[in-house]
């Protein structure tokens, strides 16, 4: 049923994924702690 193949794939996909999300959730912290030094509260 499942071959190398598709095992490779999938799994080049879910590094793929993990990496973008990876990316856009440290380009929010920074972009938070960037953000954070300008409050007043």
């Amino acid at each position: 049923m499942t071959d190398g193949a598709f095992l490779s794939e999938a799994l080049a996909w879910l590094i793929g994924l993990m990496a973008v999300g990876a990316t856009v959730l440290c380009f929010g912290a920074l972009f938070s702690m960037g953000r954070s030094g300008y409050r007043k509260d």
